[in-house]
């Protein structure tokens, strides 16, 4: 029987592969160029590129996919019986982390421009995979943590920062390349990280204890090792615990179950217990929380740089469906509603990208106002774009109609994945309560901000007017908590505002200032005000090379 067709596929979008995913994104590039030293510059951007194009192309995308189609899966022991607490992943999963590490994202701490580069690499990395970000942001923060240790750390940061990734379990002096996981929360604690219950045992060897306890969180399970928190007989300690052994043989690491999560479905958490696991102490006794928030610190940036990764790949995706999309005469990009709805969005990008890697240039300069300007500006801004990520992930799906609803248009999985950095390393109140704390407890950070703030005075009065109504809510911390939030989003919006005023387009920071900051602005997307430029801002952030 001859086959029949009734119909023609047309007005679809074509797929959106085939491109540098660095290069099409003209706040980034911009903000790269800004803070990466001149004689650095050309060689940051071909770097960036080599890794943009990777993650725009068909394969690489489709890894993705993979991945998440096949999550990891927990193999407590082998065919005879034997106790080994693995974790299988589809080869896929290793594909994109191998690229991943080769591409430097865990190699900032020694390189020129190093953070602002990984930084763009990290946000342009999760734009094709969110789940394989984790274990690397787990081993990029753990260096300033293990630095606590002068010894741990000439030991163990050349692994760390190694652009080899080596995924076989055998002990780390054999390997090239080494992962880093993480075990801060319990059951009974949570975010309280003062509660937890695992106990530490001095051993007669120097720096050596055994841990019994559990961990109701654990990222990155398969990593080479991991920074724990236990109590120690000094109070609450960091601790280094290495999967393997020097011997050979397999530490104490049972992996109970893992974790059945929302999103991030290719990564894997996992609850694991210690049963006289070995350990080695990293700083003093009773330090924990002090040895361990620089890794916290880098890690709430990440979740900051992974959430400006996949807003800027849902507006992408979004603008992308409206420029080909015809309807009621006309392209949908061109209509006036939809324009509003698409620029609105890209403003919440661009604000997202150019604080985060405003961010990641502190780290770089290292000095002590930047030091000081990142104890404030890292919680505020790992609050804020965080806190944006998932209603711009919901928007962008509904620029698709029913087609973004299906599973095989990408954006579900951006929704699933768009609460999780607002979770991670400490929800929303956590972050907020953080900023309180360093307000009052460390002036220098506001001074900082301020002074950053401060840059952009007189360039905008609506700005002007909100940095007023800042130092208002500035003006009574003593009974700030129950209004911390409210402070907090203040503060972050001030600083997208000062950063789009000074280095963003006029039609951006206009926009920015007059829907964010004036407050011309409805409760959702696509309720901007009469008189902007809303063509400039949507082509600014459509994904052309």
């Amino acid at each position: 029987m001859a086959g029949t067709s009734t119909h023609t596929v047309t007005n679809q979008p074509p797929p959106l592969v085939g491109y540098d995913v660095f290069a099409a994104d003209r706040a980034l590039v911009e903000a790269v160029a800004r803070y990466t030293g001149p004689d650095d510059l050309d060689e940051v951007r071909a770097e960036l590129s080599v890794l943009g194009r990777s993650a725009g192309s068909a394969q690489l995308q489709e890894w993705g996919v993979q991945a998440n189609e096949h999550p990891p899966r927990l193999r407590t022991h082998d065919r005879y019986g034997h106790r080994i607490d693995e974790v299988d992943f589809h080869p896929a999963w290793h594909r994109l982390l191998g690229k991943g590490v080769s591409a430097g994202l865990t190699a900032a701490w020694n390189r020129p421009s190093g953070h602002v580069r990984r930084a763009a690499g990290f946000l342009v990395w999760t734009q094709v995979e969110a789940g394989n970000c984790c274990p690397l942001s787990m081993t990029h923060a753990a260096v300033p943590a293990l630095r606590a240790d002068s010894g741990l750390a000439a030991e163990w940061e050349p692994r760390l920062t190694s652009t080899i990734y080596d995924r076989e379990l055998r002990p780390a002096p054999q390997k090239s390349g080494a992962l880093f996981g993480m075990g801060m929360t319990e059951k009974q604690g949570g975010s309280d990280v003062r509660a937890n219950t695992t106990q530490a045992r001095p051993l007669a060897e120097a720096g050596a204890y055994t841990l019994t306890g559990h961990k109701w969180f654990c990222s990155a399970p398969m990593s080479d090792a991991f920074l724990v928190l236990a109590q120690a007989p000094g109070g609450l300690t960091c601790f280094l615990v290495p999967r393997v052994l020097p011997d050979g043989s397999r530490n104490v690491f049972l992996i109970q179950r893992l974790k059945d999560k929302l999103g991030n479905r290719s990564n894997a958490s996992a609850e694991v217990e210690f049963a006289g696991t070995w350990a080695r102490r990293v700083g003093e006794e009773g330090l924990g929380v002090r040895t361990i928030i620089g890794m916290v610190a880098a890690t709430r940036l990440d979740c900051a740089l992974g959430s400006a990764g996949l807003i800027r790949q849902a507006v992408t995706q979004a603008i992308h469906h409206c420029t080909y999309r015809e309807a009621f005469g006309g392209r949908l990009v061109d209509k006036p509603l939809m324009r509003n709805v698409l620029a609105d969005l890209a403003l919440e990008s661009e604000a997202a990208t150019a604080l985060a890697l405003r961010l990641a240039a502190a780290y770089d300069d290292g000095g002590e106002r930047e030091r000081a300007f990142l104890r404030l500006a890292v919680p505020a801004a790992k609050y804020w774009i965080t806190k944006r990520c998932a209603p711009v992930a919901v928007e962008a799906a509904e620029c698709l109609g029913g087609n973004g609803y299906v599973e095989e248009s990408g954006l579900p999985r951006l929704v699933r994945e768009s609460p999780l950095n607002s979770v991670w390393e400490g929800a929303g109140n956590v972050q907020a309560l953080d900023v309180l704390r360093a307000l009052q407890r460390e002036p220098g950070a506001l001074d900082a901000c301020l002074t950053e703030i401060g840059r952009a005075h007189g360039a905008d009065h609506r700005l002007d007017r909100a940095v007023k109504d800042l130092f208002t809510e500035l003006a009574d911390l003593d009974a700030a908590e129950g209004r911390a939030r409210r402070l907090v989003e203040r503060l972050a919006l001030v600083l997208q505002g000062s950063l789009l005023v000074r280095h963003a387009p006029p039609e951006i920071a206009d926009a920015f200032c007059a829907s964010r900051l004036g407050g011309d602005h409805g409760a959702s997307f696509g309720t901007l005000p009469t008189g902007l430029d809303l063509k400039a801002v949507v082509e600014r952030a459509r994904p052309i090379s």
